[in-house]
């Protein structure tokens, strides 16, 4: 999962894009960049790292301009290198910049064609990379002097023809403007908004609404399933809707763990969606377990507590913050390694003994992935002096590879896969183990949004929306991005990082 933000300002965007990024440091803790034009040309800055560690004040100065984009990554496809740190920068036709969020499901017949037909080279094994050259190939077959709307769109009709997968982008084609799009399936989230300046208007695109409203600017819409934005540098904004047939499936996970709750995702708020999570589970707790003990309701730290508040006033019990977190430490499920998330949670998590001491504890989690952190988390619980745990999670059980951008691709490292809800209790400790029903969690986010009928829940039911992901595929992608794989790659990449430094 990355974050994505792209303004055309009648001002310096260097500032506003650090900012964005920093609200959406949520979506990606490995690597950050931004680049932006001036008239003196091209400005970039990226590398491994928070946002508050790659850019200096050097760098910021040097990000001159009132057009740029930025984006924060963590690694899925690839590896956790700087030299895939977006930006990509290809420099044929005009030069162009794109920083992608998702994943390509035939990035390896991309590469194929690309290097084969296309005589594109590409430098990496990003498929952000390959995203880049397909835009840029198609762009170059129509470019005939400046970029017109029609060449742009078209060239992302050809995009969404030849890629398939989960993608939003935004891409800048240098001295002339900004372009986003979604996938035809709306699985990646992107939105749209404008600030009045003095008469004037700025327009900006991000991964998630919040950073539109820490730049004060005003959310206008969400970025349509295949519709793509042409803003160029004088203001002037333009749109294409595709004329794909695919259905709108926006992903369900962003709902459940990914967004900030204060954010807007296809009209649904993440907030208002957690609230009903904790309701549904609360009923789910009810029907299998309606004599309980339960004496207080303690949430995971920090996205399960909108869930955890629901289920406490429902079931009429105690809630209590029972874990202190401490902030300096990321998001563990979304560290580049399993060993590295093993480490973080102690470090992460402390435990209150007063709120455990001789009291049946419900724990309240988001989800369970790999299931390292619960069992760790419930441990913990233990240790505080808590008779009973309980553990229930406002998702279903994770059983499946997730291929549109979301870092859990290995079947076999998720704690789900192929055990019964009493195999993941007994696997993680907990005396009791109570998951959301897949209905629950649907009617949850969908509630009231008519517009939306269906989403991709692949993780959960094993069901792909784009109908490309196939046993066989599945195979190979667990074997490239398990764990082990990539712990392999990085070792690789030390040692010849070693030896050059000889």
């Amino acid at each position: 999962m990355c974050g994505l933000v792209g303004i055309v300002s009648s001002q310096p965007v260097n500032q506003a894009l650090y900012d964005a990024l920093t609200v959406m440091q949520h979506r990606g803790q490995d690597a950050a960049g931004i680049v932006t034009w001036s008239e003196d040309g091209l400005h970039s800055r990226k590398s491994n790292g928070l946002v508050r560690d790659v850019f200096q004040q050097r760098h910021m100065l040097r990000l001159a301009g009132n057009v740029g984009i930025g984006h924060v990554r963590y690694p899925t496809a690839g590896g956790a290198q700087s030299t895939e740190a977006q930006p990509f920068y290809v420099n044929s036709p005009y030069g162009i910049c794109l920083a992608h969020n998702g994943n390509l499901t035939n990035h390896d017949e991309l590469t194929d064609l690309l290097t084969r037909k296309d005589r594109r080279h590409l430098s990496t094994t990003s498929d952000s990379e390959v995203l880049l050259n397909v835009f840029a190939h198609e762009l170059h077959v129509r470019a005939n002097g400046r970029p017109t709307p029609e060449q742009v769109f078209g060239a992302v009709e050809a995009v969404h023809k030849r890629c398939r997968g989960g993608y939003a982008v935004v891409a800048m084609i240098l001295g002339f403007g900004i372009v986003a799009f979604r996938d035809p399936n709306g699985i990646r989230p992107l939105v749209l908004g404008c600030r009045d300046q003095g008469g004037e208007v700025d327009y900006m695109v991000a991964s998630e609404s919040v950073a539109l409203d820490v730049l004060q600017f005003e959310r206008m819409r969400d970025v349509q399933p295949g519709e793509a934005l042409y803003i160029e540098n004088s203001g002037t904004l333009h749109s294409h809707k595709s004329d794909s047939e695919a259905r709108h499936t926006p992903c369900i996970f962003e709902y459940v763990y990914f967004a900030r709750p204060d954010s807007i995702l296809d009209d649904i708020s993440v907030y208002k969606a957690r609230l009903r999570m904790g309701e549904e589970l609360a009923g789910k707790i009810v029907r299998e377990f309606p004599d309980h003990d339960i004496d207080v309701v303690i949430p995971i730290p920090d996205t399960s507590r909108t869930s955890a508040l629901q289920v406490a006033y429902h079931l009429g019990v105690k809630y209590r913050e029972g874990f202190i977190k401490n902030r300096y430490i990321g998001r563990t499920f979304i560290m580049p390694g399993q060993a590295e998330r093993t480490k973080s949670v102690r470090r992460k998590l402390n435990a209150i003994d007063l709120e455990f001491r001789r009291k049946n504890v419900l724990l309240v989690d988001d989800s369970i992935v790999r299931g390292t952190t619960s069992r760790q988390i419930i441990k913990l619980a233990r240790e505080a002096g808590a008779n009973k745990v309980y553990f229930a999670s406002a998702a279903p059980p994770v059983r499946c590879p997730n291929v549109y951008g979301i870092d859990m691709p290995a079947a076999s490292e998720l704690i789900a896969n192929g055990r019964s809800v009493e195999e993941v209790q007994e696997a993680i400790g907990a005396d009791r183990l109570i998951y959301q029903d897949l209905h629950g969690l649907i009617r949850s986010v969908r509630h009231d949004n008519s517009a939306i009928t269906e989403f991709d829940t692949s993780c959960f039911s094993g069901e792909y929306v784009t109908g490309d992901v196939t046993p066989e595929y599945l195979g190979v992608l667990e074997k490239r991005r398990n764990d082990a794989a990539k712990l392999a790659r990085e070792e690789k990449r030390q040692g010849v990082h070693a030896v050059v430094g000889l």
